[in-house]
């Protein structure tokens, strides 16, 4: 039995289903929330006793930043997902799958960084940045394309 995970768009394109946004938005967020946790109890007590207490301040401020777009873009995942039940497009598709890179290149590796110090990350965090900028961007699109045809459809 194979788990049908996309759905085709009344023009005909494939995109995932609504239901899996919201699933996979819900499991961001509780992995978000327990990571948020772990950085106040356990990552904080680590970083006092490892580091001078500015790089340990700055580290466990990072960490925050993390959880905190985190947070933000498992709830986008959502929003995504309830959308998509009425307006499914490649658009919000896009978005999604942004979004989840976003999370990866920024929020992921923003917590190691918090950790690890490694400075190789640097040059990354951008690209995870522009992720969710552009995801924002498409979603501000498939809302201004639904929009106008909700208005074309009542005028007609």
């Amino acid at each position: 039995m194979a788990i049908v995970t996309t759905q085709q768009t009344a023009t005909g394109n494939k995109i995932v289903k609504p239901a899996y946004w919201i699933f996979i938005g819900g499991l961001s967020a509780a992995v978000a929330i327990a990571l948020g946790a772990v950085g106040a109890h356990g990552v904080s007590g680590w970083l006092d006793q490892n580091f001078e207490p500015a790089i340990a301040a700055k580290r466990l401020e990072n960490w925050k930043t993390a959880a905190a777009y985190h947070r933000y873009h498992a709830l986008g995942l959502i929003v995504i997902g309830l959308v998509s039940v009425r307006f499914p497009s490649k658009l919000l598709n896009a978005a999604g799958v942004l979004i989840l890179l976003g999370t990866a290149l920024f929020c992921g590796l923003l917590y190691v960084y918090s950790i690890t110090g490694s400075r190789w990350m640097g040059p990354i965090f951008p690209i995870g940045g522009f992720s969710f900028i552009v995801a924002w961007v498409l979603f501000a699109v498939a809302a201004f394309k639904h929009a106008k045809m909700i208005n074309r459809e009542r005028i007609e």
